[in-house]
């Protein structure tokens, strides 16, 4: 079975002065504070979340590999 595909992303804006669905999509993607990072499941609903909210934050390059 292979590893599922993961990604990390940092959020580098706040949500204050953003429709309120914006602000919701950050939450639901386990966001709480600035420049917090999240690693992701790789999914068409992540990636969709993740295009919704993509002038808020940004991908972080993986280090470990």
């Amino acid at each position: 079975m292979m590893a599922k595909k993961t990604f990390k992303i940092r959020q580098i804006k706040s949500g204050i002065g953003y429709p309120k669905d914006q602000n919701a999509t950050l939450r639901g993607l386990g966001f709480r504070r600035m420049q917090q990072v999240v690693e992701l499941e790789d999914t068409p609903a992540t990636r969709g979340m993740v295009n919704k909210v993509r002038h808020l934050i940004v991908l972080v390059a993986d280090e470990s590999k």
